[in-house]
Parts: structure tokens; sequence; C-alpha cells
């Protein structure tokens, strides 16, 4: 699933997302979303978030749910 729908995207899931200086190579950070900084309800590019560990980027894939 990718990360074009703010609806999609959740507190607490976690994500692969782009970081701003990353955007040329598109290598790709993991981690559990903290915060969307994203307010309409979708984005071309990707739901900008912040990461538990800080990192702000946009969601690029959203990682299976299964437990």
């Amino acid at each position: 699933m990718n990360g074009i729908n703010r609806k999609d995207v959740k507190i607490g899931i976690r994500v692969s997302i782009v970081l701003k200086q990353d955007q040329r190579s598109g290598k790709l950070t993991e981690g559990i979303v903290k915060d969307i900084l994203t307010k309409s309800p979708t984005h071309p590019h990707g739901i900008k978030v912040r990461l538990e560990n800080s990192a702000v980027g946009r969601v690029k894939n959203i990682q299976s749910t299964s437990k």
C-alpha cells in the first residue's frame, strides 16, 4: 500500500519513508509513525510524517500489519 491517502496512514503503524535529503537516490527509511504532518486528505508525493526516531519524510510504503 502506498502513502498517498491520509486515511491509510495511522499513528503507530510501520512505514517506509523517503527523507528530504534522500529524494534523489530514493533511499527508504523504516520506522513507526509518531505524528502525521500533512493536513490534506491526499498528497501526490506521499503523506508527510514524523517517525518515533524524529525522522521526517513522505510515506512511500505502508508495511503489512500482520502480527
